[in-house]
């Protein structure tokens, strides 16, 4: 079940960029939102909202502002929260890099034209519905952090049906990934919970089935900068894409 995997060093350096990053207060209080108004306003039933809320608290929102978007996405403050909807886009990045965008949003016309600018100005294209989908597969993935005993990370993970694992040890960040099925996701982390694990965050994630090298320096940069441009749209919730890139250039492009 454990072992290195040909994924980890992409999530790594997803990791890198989302540190620098972060996500706006626009981007977490959308998807806590959209939880409330798939099911119960109350994140004790309703594990979509729970995450969501667990992510906006690490972010810090404030608890009122987290409140008021519980409020909005049960329909008790009224607005246009109930025209926010999930779309996914698909597109390609310099090098041929498939890319995968998740967005809430209440105008698909503004979402798709600020995505094909993005794509245009950076080196790559917006494609149609399907056309990289097909490259990446959709699990749920439980994040440890901590120092973790891998003989009890095994106990737990087979209790809570995880697929398999990856140990994280760089540099002050310990921890482990626990990857599962979408549908499965909650009872996961609930197991490792049961465990004493310390679960500080719980998704979606959508991992690719094959990886595109990106060397050249030129070509790293305006990948680096299309995802980046992407991620800062207020409408644009993850950015997931298929590449993988040496340290070197990864801290280049970091800097630069």
């Amino acid at each position: 079940m454990a072992g290195h995997s040909k994924w980890a060093n992409i999530k790594r350096q997803k990791a890198r960029v989302d540190a620098v990053k972060g996500k706006t207060f626009t981007q977490l209080s959308r998807a806590i939102i959209v939880a409330a108004r798939s099911g119960v306003p109350d994140p004790e039933g309703n594990f979509q909202l729970r995450t969501a809320v667990e992510k906006a608290k690490a972010a810090g929102i404030p608890n009122e502002n987290i409140e008021r978007a519980i409020a909005k996405g049960a329909g008790k403050l009224g607005g246009d929260s109930a025209q926010l909807e999930a779309i996914r886009y698909e597109g390609y990045g310099p090098e041929g890099v498939a890319i995968l965008i998740e967005a809430l949003t209440d105008n698909r016309n503004r979402t798709a034209a600020d995505l094909r600018a993005a794509f245009s100005k950076n080196g790559g294209n917006l494609g149609e519905t399907g056309c990289v989908s097909w490259m990446f597969e959709q699990k749920g993935v439980a994040l440890v952090r901590g120092t973790v005993e891998e003989d009890k990370l095994l106990e737990a993970a087979v209790v809570g049906e995880a697929e398999f694992y990856e140990l994280i040890d760089d540099g002050d960040i310990q921890g482990a990934e626990v990857f599962t099925s979408v549908a499965n996701l909650e009872a996961l982390s609930q197991a490792l919970k049961d465990k004493g694990f310390a679960v500080t965050e719980a998704e979606l994630r959508w991992i690719p089935n094959n990886t595109v090298e990106v060397t050249d320096p030129e070509q790293a940069r305006s990948l680096l900068k299309l995802i980046d441009t992407l991620e800062d749209l207020d409408d644009v919730q993850n950015v997931t894409a298929n590449f993988d890139m040496a340290d070197r250039l990864m801290s280049l492009n970091l800097v630069s």
